[in-house]
């Protein structure tokens, strides 16, 4: 029986030689990332320079992080039903333009409305390159390497931006002749770096994987070959996934629902960890004793905890498996968690919580990395985008939870819920399909007819 198209593009891929293009493609993968992840990870290093410029309340602030998160909801979910649909390249193109944009708007917005409102559909555009930079990059990338090449996606683009960020923050904090100017200026450099990748992103390819699931299949050889990659020997057959009319929605919900409820509660504890208490962990540390610069810098030095948590999934995820180094250091996440909650010290919160921030971060990257391979060609952007999404909308809810449970129960309790999430998170990766640890993305979830 002849070989299908989709299978053919399929181990090309996964046994391919690394090339020039595949370079190219990673590195503009990896920049569009950088702006995506260093928005919403610099906000909590911005809150205390608006609430000093007297442009909004706390309640305001919350507000404006809330309505980001809510956008980005909206496009982490909804970006998998087109890319599914339409392609990674035109979608992928299109949320960058979307958050650029809007992030300038939103930086010189003269009301907290007009901020809300710009900040919401920045988000949009900032959910939305998340789960295709995962999706992308993984469906170029060779098997046996593909969790080390993730892992560089999420060092460049991830991990170097959180003390990148707040060095951003501190640098503005010094030059900047009033804090508003501060936080104006460092979202006006964010969204001209977004437009400049967006510039340069127009020489990506599309996915091969996409091309031959979508009866595509010259385009995708032609892609192979740009790869270095002959073509095939023999004519190649076509089947019902070679060419499928399949609903992505349908497809997650119907065929993989263990998969993506599991993966809402992990991104559900990753964002809320990752993102809802890094917006107010310098005011946690304000909150302490320790002033705004001083609490930045501390937050500073545990944000390195970031790109060692990725250096260290560069050899744990093709070692040890996604699975295992995930529950491990969800564990170890919830335990420091708890330490971090009764330090008092510079030097104690410091060391507990970088080893947190690092724990932190090597289960929730790891996590999203597997989730990015659990699901089939055909719907992978979906399923990895319905998990996220509904995880970023929670945290929605757990920004604004973590300063009303501070303020009516202490710190204490707020690390002791933080922990119980982590803990059910550990659980809940178990449960989001097989090991993929040098396995083909077909061999974890072939297409679907």
């Amino acid at each position: 029986m002849a070989q299908t198209i989709e299978a053919f593009v399929g181990n090309s891929l996964d046994t391919a030689k690394i090339t020039p293009l595949h370079r190219r493609i990673i590195a503009l993968i990896a920049a569009g990332y950088f702006f995506d992840v260093i928005d919403f990870t610099i906000f909590g290093s911005l809150v205390p320079y608006i609430l000093q410029s007297k442009f909004a309340t706390g309640a305001e602030v919350a507000a404006i992080g809330s309505a980001t998160i809510f956008g980005m909801f909206i496009g982490t979910a909804g970006q998998g039903q087109f890319s599914d649909r339409f392609g990674r390249r035109f979608i992928y193109q299109f949320n960058l333009l979307l958050f650029g944009v809007f992030t300038i708007l939103g930086a010189l917005a003269p009301s907290v409305t007009l901020m809300i409102v710009c900040r919401f559909i920045a988000g949009i555009g900032l959910g939305a390159e998340q789960p295709l930079a995962f999706a992308y990059a993984g469906e170029y990338a060779p098997k046996a390497i593909r969790g080390r090449i993730l892992a560089i996606v999420h060092f460049i683009g991830g991990a170097c931006v959180w003390p990148i960020g707040t060095a951003m923050a501190l640098l503005a904090g010094s030059v900047a002749s009033s804090p508003e100017y501060a936080w104006r200026g460092v979202w006006v450099v964010i969204g001209v770096g977004a437009l400049i990748v967006w510039v340069f992103r127009f020489t990506l390819p599309e996915s091969p994987r996409y091309l031959a699931t979508h009866g595509r299949g010259k385009e995708a050889l032609d892609v192979l070959a740009r790869l270095g990659i002959p073509g095939p020997k023999e004519t190649l057959s076509t089947d019902a996934a070679s060419d499928t009319k399949s609903d992505p929605f349908g497809v997650v919900f119907r065929l993989f629902p263990k998969r993506v409820i599991a993966g809402m509660i992990c991104f559900t504890a990753f964002f809320g960890i990752a993102i809802g208490l890094s917006a107010w962990l310098p005011n946690i540390m304000n909150a302490k004793g320790f002033s705004i610069t001083k609490s930045l810098q501390y937050t500073l030095a545990m944000n390195f905890a970031v790109p060692c948590a990725s250096i260290f999934m560069m050899y744990a995820l093709d070692k040890f498996g996604r699975k295992i180094t995930s529950v491990c250091a969800f564990l170890g996440a919830g335990i420091m968690a708890i330490v971090f909650g009764s330090a008092e010290t510079a030097v104690q919160l410091m060391v507990a919580g970088f080893i947190m921030i690092f724990f932190v971060q090597v289960a929730g990257n790891s996590m999203q990395i597997f989730a990015s391979e659990v699901f089939p060609t055909n719907a992978r952007a979906s399923g990895f985008g319905w998990s996220a999404g509904v995880g970023r909308l929670a945290t929605a809810f757990i920004m604004p939870t973590i300063l009303w449970v501070q303020t009516g129960w202490g710190l204490t309790t707020v690390f002791v819920c933080l922990a119980t999430l982590l803990v059910i998170a550990a659980a809940a990766v178990t449960q989001m399909g097989p090991e993929s640890k040098q396995k083909g993305l077909d061999e974890v979830a072939a297409p679907t007819g």
